[in-house]
């Protein structure tokens, strides 16, 4: 009876793995974004992280009739790629993202990782 219940707790870990792989490795989507690059920080407690924020241009409603600017948050995993927002905050940029299913502490608070930028002109 003790074999089954290991069998069973190295069966659960093993699944608990691979969805946790497969749900924090899987691109859901790709694209592009363009804006002025309001925010780049690097920020956290354990796991320091590249976090910025892109000002897409426009304004949309909340609850109240409020108008507010239309903010796209993003966390940057390269360093090259880091580098080169910081340079060019508060300009115009054209970001290339990969949207993942979820997020680990050490990649950023967001589940849209920038992997290029250009400068837009």
């Amino acid at each position: 009876m003790k074999r089954f219940l290991y069998i069973g707790v190295i069966a659960l870990v093993l699944i608990f793995l691979v969805y946790t792989i497969i749900n924090t490795t899987f691109t859901y989507s790709e694209g592009n974004r363009a804006g002025k690059l309001i925010k780049f920080s690097h920020k956290g407690y354990v796991f320091k992280t590249y976090e910025g924020e892109l000002n897409l241009g426009g304004v949309s409603t909340v609850n109240g009739g409020i108008l507010v600017n239309n903010m796209w948050y993003f966390s940057v995993a390269d360093q090259a790629v880091a580098d080169s927002l910081s340079k060019l905050e508060g300009r115009d940029v054209s970001l290339h993202y990969k949207e993942k299913l979820s997020t680990l502490p050490w990649r950023g608070d967001t589940k849209y990782i920038v992997t290029r930028v250009t400068e837009a002109r």
